[in-house]
């Protein structure tokens, strides 16, 4: 199983020495992976009361994905830099699939692109992109950008996309760059039906919202069941867990949630802290899990 961490983007802002300090102790630690989250536009709560929830607002302090990483590419060796997730379909396929090339070819081949379909209207809404069909578009974006990545040059027509005889170039060094999938919510932790059958369809991975217990493992089962009905092997549909430290557990509470994740399945798990002081909390956070983990 492998182990990476999240990072605390949101957490430590606008201090770049900070974020880079941390990435960089993750790979000097040994961690396997990063993990990156994505908005393009933060909206205000109080005047858009459509929205349901808001985990992340207009005060939220996030960088542009693919430009960070392109930046990380050239700061660390080994490590892989993975979006947790990138929200696909408000974004044009074509620009991402060049981006998301560029992106491995900087690193070596080190990306692994997650990817969603979102919760925020607004953010849709800006980018001129119709929230009511961004399930249907994720599909077709998903079969496009994995052509783009392995042809030359393709013939594509769909609902969605015209791409007639073109391609990008370069390709990247991974073809395809895998794909994963992120659904659920923390307080709504199984996916809707079209997310279960979009990721047992399609997908190379899954990052799930729910606990490492005996209903993860059904949602689990659904999903290898679409993969089975699809024609593929289930055991190709990989996902990854989340570790939350807190100053309320230690390294026994980890362990014990990293054997949980193992013993579904779990072929990758990230850990973060939640409620640090500082910049310094995080690495000393990450430091202790792996100190921990031995």
């Amino acid at each position: 199983m492998q182990i990476g961490v999240s990072v605390p983007i949101v957490e430590i802002g606008a201090d770049f020495g900070a974020l880079r300090d941390y990435i960089q102790a993750a790979e000097d630690l040994g961690y396997s992976h990063v993990r990156i989250l994505d908005h393009v536009l933060g909206a205000v709560p109080e005047q858009h009361p459509e929205v349901p929830q808001f985990p992340y607002t207009h005060e939220s302090y996030i960088h542009e994905p693919f430009t960070l990483m392109a930046y990380l590419a050239a700061v660390t060796k080994t490590i892989g830099l993975t979006t947790g997730i990138l929200i696909l379909p408000q974004r044009q396929t074509a620009l991402v699939a060049k981006q998301a090339a560029e992106v491995d070819l900087l690193s070596g081949g080190r990306l692994r692109l997650g990817i969603g379909v979102g919760w925020n209207s607004v953010e849709y809404e800006a980018l001129g992109v119709d929230f009511a069909t961004r399930g249907s578009r994720c599909d077709e974006q998903i079969d496009v950008l994995r052509r783009l990545w392995t042809e030359d040059v393709i013939d594509f027509h769909g609902k969605y996309h015209d791409i007639t005889h073109a391609g990008i170039n370069p390709l990247p060094v991974q073809r395809p760059i895998p794909i994963w999938v992120g659904a659920g919510r923390g307080n709504a932790p199984t996916p809707p039906n079209a997310a279960i059958r979009r990721i047992g369809r399609l997908a190379d991975g899954y990052f799930p919202m729910f606990a490492p217990d005996s209903d993860g493992a059904a949602i689990l089962a659904r999903i290898r069941a679409q993969a089975a009905a699809a024609g593929r092997d289930p055991s190709d549909v990989n996902f990854e867990g989340r570790i939350t430290i807190t100053a309320d557990n230690n390294p026994e509470d980890w362990l014990t949630e990293l054997r949980s994740w193992e013993g579904i399945g779990a072929s990758h798990v990230a850990a973060g802290l939640r409620g640090a002081a500082s910049p310094d909390d995080h690495i000393n956070a990450i430091r202790r899990l792996k100190d921990a983990i031995g």
